[in-house]
């Protein structure tokens, strides 16, 4: 029952908070010393309760006439700052599992693929649970045309039917406490199932370098920058997509009961499709893939947009839709390592930095997704977007065309184009992995004579 302006204030500030936390865990984790569990997995293993208790209080509507934005505001921030706190290690254990380039590819296959998945489970979950409560549209003809949709928010609420909400609101929590549960024992499965190989990182010592001293040196470092700035156009593009594409079927296309159907068609797509492009990149290399994989979907969105309504060609942009979206989540992810050993071999001398690599990457997966919902939110209001209506103005099915049309078009052409900068081609990537090799056979060749010299000495 918040105006979208507020919901819009409580995204940006969020994700503001977000851009101080996810360096602020990168450092804290930089510093933290190795114990029988790990380096990395006591982040994860404690901040799980917490974040389920957080994310469960942001679907629980408090008994108070005022002070519901900072109840909201405070317990989003707390959110993602435990989320944080489980991704960007959860993200880094993919350097701590192996050093074999060819095995973090097939563990970022693995994870990219199961974190689609769970999107399509919290989808499912969370829209046949809310979906069971109806909640009829409004039809009212004296609401079209007007442009300030807090006016017309103000309005609906006041015919809202109290029942209805009631039911709404417990189905929600409901769900909170159904995905809670999935988080809990999601997170008890990797805690139990994986463990880090010490041999494997670079974080051998105890005394890592300066976090200050390796974060100049992180972004100083062009392969990394412009890895980031293509994977933030990019994504973007494809979560503005996601977040307008219900309302785009049900308000612009007039697919009302099919758009949850078209969701999961989008997201089961992406499960589907991420083997065949870790098979892909594997066979043509990563930036062919990228290259074919995000600039798929840009016929269908064109397709979509200048069409009439038509339900067979909108389920088949899903899929293709679905097909660039695993192109999307894998690639960038399955690069990363690359990005960090090419660090490596720049920098012989300066350890313990992971942690600075994923901690911003994590940040600018949720920054696009912040500012995707900040954007789609205040463009529909200015539009004149009706909460609940049966029908919206035509200002509003315009803006939802440039949604998940245009906008996400020009952005993928920008992200392709930063790319295309992007210097580690798959040759570059073999030479540093020989050259890796080589560094790790000089350094256990050095560290087998340093023992047999003491040996003599003793």
């Amino acid at each position: 029952q918040l105006d979208p302006f507020s919901a819009s204030i409580i995204l940006f500030v969020g994700r503001a908070w977000d851009a101080v936390t996810d360096p602020m865990v990168g450092f804290f984790i930089s510093k933290t010393t190795w114990t029988r569990f790990g380096r990395l997995m006591p982040w994860i293993i404690f901040s799980t309760p917490f974040a389920v208790i957080s994310y469960f209080l942001i679907w629980f509507v408090p008994d108070i006439s005022r002070g519901q934005v900072m109840w909201y505001l405070v317990f989003y921030c707390i959110f993602q700052t435990l989320v944080t706190c489980f991704h960007v290690p959860y993200s880094a254990l993919t350097m701590f599992i192996s050093r074999e380039q060819s095995e973090r590819d097939s563990a970022t296959a693995y994870r990219m693929t199961v974190e689609v998945l769970g999107t399509v489970l919290g989808t499912a979950i969370q829209g046949q649970i809310v979906g069971k409560v109806i909640t009829p549209c409004i039809e009212n003809p004296r609401f079209i045309g007007v442009t300030n949709s807090s006016v017309a928010m103000e309005e609906l609420n006041m015919t809202h039917d109290t029942g209805s909400l009631t039911d709404t609101r417990n189905a929600y929590m409901i769900a909170a406490g159904v995905i809670g549960g999935l988080y809990i024992l999601c997170a008890l499965i990797l805690s139990v199932g994986v463990r880090e190989k010490r041999e494997s990182s670079e974080l051998q010592s105890d005394k890592p370098g300066s976090f200050f001293q390796g974060l100049k040196l992180v972004m100083n470092h062009g392969a990394y920058i412009k890895l980031i700035a293509g994977f933030l156009f990019t994504s973007l593009a494809f979560m503005l997509l996601e977040g307008n594409f219900a309302l785009f079927c049900t308000y612009t296309l007039g697919f009302r009961n099919e758009f949850q159907n078209i969701l999961l068609a989008i997201m089961l797509s992406a499960t589907l499709t991420i083997p065949l492009w870790q098979w892909f990149l594997t066979r043509f290399g990563k930036k062919t893939a990228v290259y074919l994989g995000i600039s798929s979907a840009i016929p269908f969105l064109i397709l979509v947009a200048v069409l009439d309504s038509n339900l067979v060609v909108t389920y088949i942009v899903a899929v293709a839709a679905g097909i660039s979206v695993a192109a999307a989540f894998l690639l960038p992810w399955s690069m990363l390592p690359d990005v960090i050993d090419d660090f490596k071999l720049q920098h012989p001398d300066s350890h313990g930095h992971e942690a600075i690599f994923f901690s911003f990457y994590v940040f600018f997966t949720k920054f696009t997704s912040g500012v995707s919902l900040g954007i789609s939110t205040l463009s529909l209001d200015f539009a004149g977007y009706q909460t609940r209506g049966c029908s919206q103005p035509s200002k509003v099915n315009v803006t939802l065309k440039m949604l998940v049309s245009a906008v996400p078009v020009g952005l993928i052409l920008l992200g392709l184009l930063l790319f295309k900068l992007y210097p580690i081609d798959e040759e570059k990537r073999k030479k540093n992995k020989k050259a890796l090799q080589d560094l790790r056979e000089e350094s256990n060749s050095s560290s087998e004579s340093d023992n047999t010299e003491l040996a003599s000495i003793v």
